[in-house]
This record gives structure tokens, C-alpha cells and sequence, in this order.
């Protein structure tokens, strides 16, 4: 209970309005539910019963004994004017519009709950993305992409199936359950002490049933995680699985998974369907002890309970069978829905490490260098980076050549701060990029990577994509610097044509053409170029070559690159080796050392 307390404290505020709405309606309908049953009690008893007749009227006041006798002096009017028969309809007709009184303030709770539920949905759905969006880099290499998703999707659903379809039930059930009982100790104060002695017995047992039902829920929606996991393998890897015939591997696997997923909802929702019958068979064995134990104070004529008084307690008794039903079945919901809001919470709470400096600086131009000072850096305990240091003027191109894994994609990493160093500074015109606004630094940037990330949308908004602004006529001519308008123009729909996932519809060259266009536009007075070339067929890679010396006209820029044929013009190669620059210089002097550059040059010379 705490936890969903929890939720409903972090949730909750934005929709106060409509939770004090939905309280004054569930209190209108449990006062007029209990309205049309308790007045029965004098009709019933005046009608059916000669010696309740009352003939004479007590002044009024605020007292219960003048409030019945003069109750009891208008119905016995009504009998002696009209006859029992007639007096029976107007009982039927009064019970009619009491309980059009109560569902119609009952429909109007729910309708406010409605609002209350769906917003709290839309809110946490716009969280978790919003701190999808915020999370450091670093926080996705140690994740499952199909677990965020399923954590993101259905794990949403099941809170707002779980906790929030049974808000209404904790909006609503307590008040009628208050109501209801303070109804009945005011009828016999004896039967209702009885009925809260064994009415926690029966909480007890179904709360120990709710308690195993939250822990086999987590490991369904940890299974789920599983299996979108590898459904989103699957699909990025889906040309690989054909090629190397691995699809009866893939499917054994994905058959393990959903095997398991089942063995476990099995066993959940097993649990989860036990609570309604459990319910109404304690809720049988609480009416007979409760018929039992007013029958014997009905015997007792001390006690002060009449058969109609009885009768009438019973009918409110069944009032509150209903709501405490639906309150236990909601607990079973609830811990079904707790079970995968801590899923949630796990992105919701995870730390962002990558953090502003009170009052940050403003930074919008490159004016002198980029200077790396003793710079470390690890994941985790394996050291990637170690006191590397490198001065980069502005306007001058640096290449970063190396083997796999020498920490040439890291070092480009740091300076937008997609993770931040342990040791050492990263200075850009003398000043700590941890001092300066993420977004400013990063708005510094262009980045073309080795795999074109484009987006499900079309050519025109890719291009365009981080510019808060720009015309058409500016699309057009980033699109013509980076090669790529000839292309376009001979497409479906020009720059309207949508692309596909990922940009599955176009080719390699032309997707790297694309998001040339796109750092084109956003004219960064910073370029880096992660292997930008590397995957592309040797008239592909000429023309997006040319794309990228346009690119690179009068920026400063930071070159990683495989192929060392496409930084002989750089004005510095920094040799990366295990973490550390070894070697640096020009393409010439790098040769003449005869060192590793020497030797990497060498055998791609020999492979060509």
C-alpha cells in the first residue's frame, strides 16, 4: 500500500481539482444510497406494522428522536389517505429516484476518475521519454534495448491496466465503505463491532495471496523484456540470420523465451483469478456469521435491533460487500502494477551523470582551439583512454588513425560530453567544456558517423532535422554541397519522399549523403567524421569524399578513419595505440618516422 501511496503522491497533484470533484461524488452517492435504504425502515414498519403509527407532530429540532417521530407522523398521513397499497408504490417510486440519485453521482465520480487516470498514464508515458532522451550514453551500453522498450510500453500498460484501472476503486471504495459502516453502527453499534472483529481475517488471507502475486509478476515482465529483446535483434540482424541459415537457432531461442513467459503468466494469472472467488466465499461465510449474530440480538429485546431496523442493516451490509470485493480485487491488480512500475522506476530514478555547473557558461562560436590536457577515461575498470593530451587550432583539420579499439571513437565521444572524463580537462578556447551549457557545446558539433542515422520520415525533414529553422531554398543547397540533390530529385516525391526505417530505401552512399546535407545545414563551426567513408563502394565513397571536403572547408575538424588514403591532406595524424597517442604528424613525416603509421600504411598499400 505504501508503494501505490507513492505513485499517487508523485502522480497525483496535477489533478487535485478532479480528485476533490470525485470525492464529493462518491460521498453524494453513498449518502443517497444509504438515504433510500434506511427510509425504507419507517415505511416498511408504518405500513406493514399497526403500532408504528405515529398521529401526532413534534416541533422540530435538531435531534434524531423529533426528526423520526415527525418522519413517522407524515408517512402514516400518506397510509391513512392513500392505503398500503399506494403507500408501497410511493416506497418503489422514492427507492427509483434515490438510486437514480446515487448512479447518476456515481457516473459523475467515474467520469472525473476517467481524467485523473489518463492523465497520470500521458504524464509517466512523457517521463520515461523524456529521461530516455536525458540518460547518459553510458547508461544504454550496460541496458537491452528490448527490455527500455518493454519497460517504456508494457510496462506502462500494465500500470495503467493494473494501478490506474483500480484507482477509481481507491477513489471510490473507501468513502462508500466509511459511509456505509458509520451507517450501520448508528443501526447496531453490537452487530457492527462484530463485523469489523472478522472482516480483517479475511483481508489477511487475501493480502498474503496479493503479496506472491507481485513477485511472479516481475519475472513476467522481466521475461517480456527478454523477448523483445530478441525480436529486436532479430530485426536488426534479420540479413544475418538468413545468411548464415541461423533461423532454427534464432527460433529455439525465441521459443525458450516465450515458453518461459507462459510457465510464469500461467502461474500469475492463476493467482490473479483466485481472488474473486476467495472473495465472495469469505464474504458468504462473513453474511451467514453476521445473519447469525443479529438474529440473536433480534431474540434479545434489550438489544434495541428491530426486524426492520435488521432488515434494513442487512440491505447496507450488501452495500458494502460490493466496494470491499472490488477493494480486494484491486489489491491483487495493484501488486501486478507495482511489480512493473519498479521496472519503470529503474529509468525514472537512474542517475544522469552528465550534469551542468550552476550558472553554465554560453558558448556560440570556436574562437582560438580545442585542447585535450592529460584526458583518462574508462568503462567501468577497463581504462580506454590514458593521459592523452593534443592541441587543436582552429580551422585545422586532425585525423585519428589506429587499430580497432585504440580509443579513437571515445576520444571524438568526450568533447559533447556524451560521457565525461575521469581525469585530465577538455578545453575549448581555454575553458572546461564541464563550464559550458550542454546544449550550447553540443550546438558547437556536426556529426557524420560511419552508419547514416536517419529517421522514418521524409528526405526534407531529415535534412532539416536539430535546425530549428531553415527554408527550403537552404535545404536545397545543403542538399547540393553534400552531392546528394541530383539523387533526391530523381525519388518518388523529391524531398517529400519518406526514406523507411532507418533509411532503409535509399543506399549507402546516398544515406551518408543525407547526413552530410543535415550537419551541411546546421553549419557547426566543429566537424567530426567517424569513419564516414569506410562502408561505402569506391564511386559511393568518391562522391560522399567530395560531399565531405566541401564540408570541411574552413572548419576545424576531427577525422576518424580507417582507410588512410582519405587523410593524407590532414594537417596532423594522431596515431592511437592502447588508449594513447604514439605517433603524430603529417602523412609525410609519419612515413619517415617508420613506426605504426608506417606499417598500417604498408599493408593497406599491399591489400590494394
Amino acid at each position: 500500500m505504501t508503494d501505490f501511496l507513492k505513485i499517487a503522491l508523485r502522480f497525483i497533484p496535477p489533478y487535485k481539482h478532479l480528485l476533490a470533484l470525485n470525492f464529493l461524488f462518491n460521498l453524494l452517492s453513498a449518502l443517497f444510497a444509504v438515504f433510500s435504504v434506511a427510509l425504507m425502515v419507517p415505511m416498511l414498519e408504518i405500513i406493514l406494522m399497526q403500532d408504528s403509527e405515529v398521529y401526532a407532530l413534534m416541533p422540530w429540532a435538531m435531534d434524531f428522536s423529533s426528526l423520526k417521530n415527525n418522519l413517522y407522523y407524515y408517512i402514516t398521513l400518506l397510509k391513512s389517505q392513500y392505503g398500503p397499497g399506494w403507500s408501497l408504490l410511493f416506497v418503489g417510486v422514492f427507492l427509483v429516484f434515490g438510486t437514480f440519485l446515487k448512479v447518476a453521482a456515481a457516473y459523475l465520480a467515474s467520469y472525473t476518475s476517467v481524467g485523473i487516470r489518463n492523465g497520470v498514464v500521458r504524464d509517466l508515458r512523457q517521463l520515461i521519454y523524456d529521461k530516455i532522451i536525458r540518460l547518459p550514453m553510458g547508461f544504454f551500453s550496460e541496458e537491452r534495448k528490448g527490455d527500455i522498450i518493454a519497460r517504456s510500453t508494457g510496462d506502462v500498460q500494465e500500470v495503467e491496466n493494473s494501478i490506474m484501472s483500480s484507482l477509481d476503486m481507491f477513489l471510490k471504495n473507501p468513502v462508500l465503505i466509511l459511509v456505509f459502516l458509520t451507517t450501520m453502527l448508528i443501526f447496531s453499534y453490537q452487530l457492527t463491532i462484530f463485523v469489523l472483529v472478522i472482516l480483517p481475517f479475511a483481508g489477511f488471507i487475501i493480502g498474503k495471496v496479493g503479496k506472491s502475486l507481485k513477485k511472479s509478476s516481475m519475472l513476467g515482465q522481466n521475461k517480456m523484456g527478454d523477448i523483445l529483446g530478441v525480436l529486436e535483434e532479430t530485426l536488426s540482424g534479420l540479413r544475418i540470420i538468413k545468411a548464415f541459415n541461423a533461423e532454427n537457432r534464432m527460433n529455439t531461442r525465441f521459443d525458450g523465451e516465450i515458453n518461459s513467459y507462459r510457465l510464469i503468466m500461467n502461474k500469475l494469472m492463476r493467482r490473479r483469478d483466485l481472488a474473486h472467488p476467495m472473495s465472495e466465499f469469505l464474504g458468504t461465510i462473513v453474511i451467514v456469521l453476521v445473519v447469525w449474530f443479529g438474529g440473536t440480538l433480534i431474540l434479545n429485546a434489550e438489544s434495541g435491533l428491530q426486524p426492520a431496523a435488521f432488515l434494513a442493516y442487512i440491505g447496507i451490509f450488501y452495500q458494502v460487500i460490493n466496494p470491499a470485493k472490488a477493494f480486494s480485487h484491486a489489491l491483487f491488480s495493484i501488486q501486478k502494477g507495482l511489480a512493473a512500475y519498479e521496472r519503470i522506476e529503474r529509468i525514472l530514478d537512474a542517475e544522469i551523470t552528465i550534469k551542468e555547473v550552476e550558472n553554465p557558461l554560453e558558448i556560440k562560436t570556436l574562437d582560438h582551439s580545442i585542447e585535450y590536457k592529460n584526458v583518462t577515461f574508462a568503462y567501468g575498470e577497463r581504462d580506454v583512454l590514458k593521459n592523452v593530451s593534443i592541441h587543436i587550432p582552429k580551422g585545422k583539420t586532425i585525423a585519428l588513425v589506429g587499430q580497432s579499439g585504440s580509443g579513437k571513437s571515445t576520444f571524438v565521444d568526450l568533447l559533447p560530453r556524451f560521457y565525461d572524463i575521469q581525469g585530465g580537462e577538455i578545453l575549448i578556447d581555454g575553458i572546461d567544456i564541464r563550464q559550458f551549457k550542454i546544449h550550447d557545446l553540443r550546438g558547437l558539433m556536426g556529426n557524420v558517423n560511419q552508419e547514416a542515422i536517419l529517421f522514418n520520415d521524409t528526405i526534407y525533414n531529415n535534412i532539416i532535422f536539430g535546425v530549428d529553422s531553415a527554408t527550403p531554398e537552404q535545404v536545397e543547397a545543403a542538399a547540393k554541397i553534400a552531392n546528394a540533390h541530383q539523387f533526391i530529385m530523381e525519388t518518388s516525391h523529391g524531398y517529400d519522399t519518406v526514406i523507411g526505417d532507418r533509411g532503409g530505401k535509399l543506399s549507402g552512399g546516398q544515406r551518408q549523403r543525407l547526413s552530410i546535407a543535415r550537419a551541411v545545414l546546421k553549419n557547426p563551426p566543429i566537424l567530426i567524421l567517424d569513419e564516414a567513408t569506410s562502408a561505402l563502394d569506391t564511386e559511393s565513397e568518391l562522391l560522399v569524399q567530395q560531399a565531405l571536403e566541401n564540408l570541411m572547408a574552413n572548419r576545424t575538424s576531427i577525422v576518424i578513419a580507417h582507410r588512410l588514403s582519405t587523410v593524407r591532406n590532414a594537417d596532423l595524424i594522431c596515431v592511437f595505440h592502447e588508449g594513447e597517442i604514439v605517433e603524430t604528424g603529417t602523412h609525410s613525416e609519419l612515413i619517415q618516422h617508420d613506426g605504426i603509421y608506417r606499417k598500417l600504411h604498408s599493408l593497406q598499400i599491399r591489400e590494394s
